[in-house]
């Protein structure tokens, strides 16, 4: 239920629960002392294992019934989830509450995809967070977004000599870089014909080189995303970016070689997503042209703010719309559904179950649909850098392991890469497969091969098939009876046995929409959030990143060639710097 008051009196949390104190950790930790899973035996034993552990969270059917689950496993997990307050701490989250308290903000990507006239909304329509109406903002950049995003669809928005736009870059770096490529590439069978977006965030010059390497700058339109418009990366590829527009429509003789000139071409083929718009007049941009958002949204949480303004020129806003749809249906089903139902709840609980009490360290993410391939990328980054910390919201050191190291490749790609070690190794590796029934590409093998393969065979199928397999064989395995069975030598079978019992939670859905994706992006920042609260962390600050970049700027003198600063590093870093300097031309 929604707390009133909340958002006009933000207040910093107390210590949080120590799970470990709970008697469900406890319980649970003794189930594991002995833990030896029977996915065979349990499948075996109950028909409806299946049905019982097969959830719907809008679109996405979700089946963790080849998890290491029981039911006795399942209640002391959602026991823990009660007694850390999972439900208390998401209605706090999306009341407005400063659940971010090492920078005292609110935590509010929820409210990025809250619709603009929805009746019955948790919080009521118009909530006002640190004085500010949160919906009235929200829709007002939106709206704003739609309308510069429209204009360069229909061609009204030219480059400097006239001609409309056919290629965005975006430059950002992290959540300004990470989701919306992920989403661009999920989403290419809704972009409109005759526009294209690419992507640069990597410092290394080869990247803004690839990327603007064969553009015409006449027809480019550059977003440079940072919301301080200070990002050490994306500011240096902007100005780079800038040099390249500059020097290409000069030697194309579209440009005279004026200050004022140089300031309208940029005007025209520069806009920005920031709030710092004193830095983006300075650059050259029009602040009119720069679009905003709010301190309560975390980079990795932004991909469905103005962040994602260079996915709406490509697909358009009613697309667009439909994404935002698909995050707020998971969000409701995460703020309504009973905690033994509730989808996000029970992935984050057996996560923990995985990582804190059975020896998982890392989780391994299988898009079997091509256009989902970046997604594991991007989850690395939401759940990592969420959940990489030592210490608890109240400062405290954390009483558990924290954190996943999430990776994973699309399809049968990694079938014949690293499944090997997930079928076979001595690592614990659960492993989430995601798919969809109707392909944006479907096509037949009109010729087969002869050998399996059927001709006319619908090719989609034949990759859904190894979809299924894959699954089915890392929870029931292969006894060294079976591989008998088949005539091998003896001295081989133990080679091609199989164990089992290897968990996989497999995600479906009717197609790759806007929607979908949507949803899936929601599905794990919510399990992110489960993760996060169980383990009494901040997830929505990121401290760790700062070092690295402090003493980059700290070191670059050194690199320069100043021999000063370079005799003050450290041996290693001297060294190898002094071997750089050597090497380089």
């Amino acid at each position: 239920m929604y707390r009133s008051g909340i958002q006009e009196n933000p207040v910093t949390e107390s210590a949080p629960v120590d799970p470990t104190s709970s008697d469900a950790w406890k319980q649970l930790a003794t189930i594991a002392e002995g833990f030896s899973p029977d996915l065979r035996g349990w499948f075996d034993a109950d028909p409806g294992r299946a049905d019982r552990y097969t959830f719907q969270a809008a679109d996405l059917t979700v089946d963790l019934s080849k998890g290491l689950l029981t039911e006795e496993i399942l209640g002391h997990l959602v026991q823990l989830a009660m007694d850390v307050d999972i439900d208390g701490r998401f209605q706090s989250m999306i009341a407005g509450e400063h659940i971010n308290v090492t920078e005292d903000r609110a935590v509010l990507h929820t409210a990025l995809r809250r619709p603009k006239d929805g009746a019955d909304l948790v919080p009521p329509k118009g909530f006002v967070v640190d004085g500010q109406d949160v919906d009235a903002d929200v829709h007002a950049t939106l709206d704003k977004v739609y309308a510069f995003a429209e204009k360069v669809r229909s061609g009204e928005w030219t480059g400097v000599t006239g001609k409309r736009i056919d290629t965005v870059v975006n430059i950002g770096i992290g959540g300004s870089d990470l989701g919306p490529v992920m989403v661009y590439e999920a989403l290419k069978p809704y972009v409109q014909s005759g526009l294209e977006v690419r992507f640069v965030s990597n410092i290394d010059p080869t990247d803004v080189y690839e990327k603007t390497v064969g553009l015409d700058p006449e027809t480019t339109l550059f977003i440079v995303a940072s919301k301080t418009f200070g990002t050490l990366e994306t500011l240096t590829n902007a100005r780079l970016a800038r040099t390249w527009l500059w020097d290409q429509l000069g030697a194309a003789g579209a440009l005279a070689d004026t200050d004022e000139a140089r300031k309208g071409a940029v005007a025209k083929h520069f806009v920005a997503v920031s709030t710092a718009l004193d830095k983006v007049a300075a650059f050259g941009i029009d602040p009119e042209n720069a679009f905003g958002f709010w301190d309560w949204v975390g980079g990795r949480y932004s991909v469905d703010s103005a962040i994602g303004t260079s996915v709406i020129i490509a697909i358009g806003p009613d697309n667009w719309r439909e994404f935002l749809a698909g995050f707020h249906a998971i969000d409701e089903h995460m703020r309504t559904a009973p905690l033994e139902q509730n989808v996000p709840v029970l992935m984050g609980l057996l996560n923990v179950w995985y990582s804190n009490f059975l020896g998982g360290q890392s989780h391994a993410v299988l898009p079997y649909a091509q256009y989902l391939h970046r997604f594991p990328a991007y989850l690395q980054q939401l759940t990592m850098e969420s959940n990489g910390k030592s210490v608890r919201w109240d400062g405290s050191p954390t009483t558990t392991d924290t954190g996943e190291i999430f990776w994973g490749e699309p399809g049968t790609n990694g079938q014949h890469a690293f499944y090997q070690l997930i079928h076979q190794g001595t690592r614990l590796v659960p492993a989430d497969f995601i798919a969809v029934a109707n392909p944006a590409r479907p096509l037949k093998d009109e010729t087969g091969d002869g050998a399996g393969v059927e001709p006319g065979q619908d090719v989609h199928t034949l990759f859904m098939a190894n979809f299924f397999a894959q699954t089915k064989a890392l929870a029931f395995g292969k006894t060294a009876d079976e591989v008998r069975a088949e005539g091998t030598k003896e001295s081989v079978v133990p080679a091609r046995e199989f164990s089992g019992n290897r968990p996989t939670t497999s995600i479906l859905a009717p197609a790759l929409t806007p929607s979908v994706v949507g949803q899936l992006i929601a599905l794990y920042e919510h399990i992110v959030f489960v993760e996060g609260t169980i383990w009494g962390i901040d997830s929505f600050d990121q401290w760790g990143v700062e070092l690295g970049k402090q003493l980059a700027l700290q070191i670059t003198p050194a690199v320069q060639g100043d021999a000063a600063a370079l005799d003050s590093q450290d041996s290693s870093s001297k060294a190898l710097i002094a071997k750089y300097l050597e090497l380089r031309d």
